[in-house]
């Protein structure tokens, strides 16, 4: 990872090679995303969350909160929508905490690319 990135999108777009956007106002309320990759003709959405969200509700609740919103949005979109939970890393530079999210996010990108 390019040391010098210091936003959790710019670190995920430099893995995974795709142009990771900001959502539309109306995807946020709609869909619940913040960001999104586009794959040929559909959309991935992306979350991102301090992991500080989290400590105030569990995972599987913040999850379940928005998945009727997520599915919505694949339904329409055709993509999985991810969450991020990011952390303090060095300095005021933030990382990816759930990492293993990131291969997950690749095998969508390649699922929507065939």
């Amino acid at each position: 990872m390019n040391a010098e990135i210091d936003t959790i999108y710019g670190q995920l777009e430099s893995i995974v090679n795709y142009k990771i956007e900001p959502a539309p106002d109306d995807w946020d309320r709609t869909y619940g995303v913040d960001f999104y990759i586009k794959v040929n003709a559909k959309y991935i959405g992306i979350q991102i969350k301090p992991i500080s969200s989290g400590q105030s509700i569990n995972q599987y609740q913040w999850v379940e909160m928005h998945r009727k919103n997520h599915e919505r949005f694949k339904n329409d979109l055709g993509g999985n929508v991810f969450f991020i939970y990011s952390v303090k890393g060095s300095g005021k530079k933030k990382k990816i905490y759930n990492a293993d999210v990131i291969d997950k996010i690749i095998k969508e990108i390649e699922r929507l690319r065939h």
